[in-house]
């Protein structure tokens, strides 16, 4: 519940606002980067007159933080009062994971024909980051790493109309992949696809990587319907 969860948020409270930022401004982009993030999970629910009692602010502020946040399908309104971070339900899932593999594909696929060798550097760099974090432990960084690796090499499409469209999704593949690198294996599996599409762009081989992001892609779906059905675990 966010009731308790809202001590957190007092670190920026209206004394650390940059002036050209309105109240409500403010605090909408920390909710949702809370949201986004998995500092507030899926059902915990939001007390208007708490949270702006947490933050030392007006209540108003706060209003138009959640209204914003309620218009952007990240809180859903209750039924005896007050808000909810929006849970993941499989059309959700089903509906955003199929959206990536047409759109991620195809990026991949024009990455393979557009990008240079030299630009392949980036890519190798993020492997070795997240294999990294991965053997010291530090499961709670590879997700921002993940995304990273994605950017860049969804950028090789040299497509800015393509790339806006992945990138109009992130938000929500972001609270995915906190759910897919929570165990070791899976992100182990992750960063193996990785390789596996770093391996085929610099062949060149416009089927090949294709296939393995489709690939990569279907596998999160299936972990992320486990998770949502209580069946993921980091052995099976």
């Amino acid at each position: 519940m966010m009731e308790g969860k809202e001590g957190h948020l007092q670190n920026w409270g209206s004394g650390s606002i940059p002036e050209r930022k309105s109240l409500g401004q403010h605090v909408f982009e920390h909710l949702r980067e809370a949201i986004i993030r998995g500092e507030m999970a899926p059902g915990d629910r939001l007390v208007e007159s708490r949270l702006a009692g947490a933050l030392d602010i007006s209540r108003t502020p706060v209003r138009e933080a959640i209204h914003k946040l309620e218009r952007e399908g990240l809180l859903e309104k209750l039924p005896r009062g007050g808000f909810a971070v929006v849970n993941l339900t499989r059309e959700d899932i089903e509906e955003t994971f199929g959206i990536r593999c047409v759109l991620e594909s195809y990026a991949a696929r024009l990455a393979a024909a557009n990008c240079r060798e030299e630009e392949l550097l980036p890519l190798e760099e993020k492997i070795r980051e997240f294999q990294q974090c991965l053997d010291q432990g530090l499961l709670e960084d590879l997700p921002g790493i993940n995304t990273q690796f994605h950017g860049l090499f969804y950028a090789l499409s040299k497509s800015p109309r393509l790339i806006k469209m992945i990138n109009d999704l992130k938000d929500k593949i972001h609270r995915f992949r906190k759910i897919l690198l929570k165990t070791e294996k899976w992100a182990e599996t992750s960063n193996r696809d990785h390789r596996k599409m770093l391996e085929a762009i610099r062949r060149r081989d416009t089927e090949q990587v294709e296939r393995v992001v489709k690939e990569h892609i279907l596998r999160g779906e299936r972990m992320v319907l486990r998770a949502l059905e209580g069946k993921m675990d980091g052995g099976n």
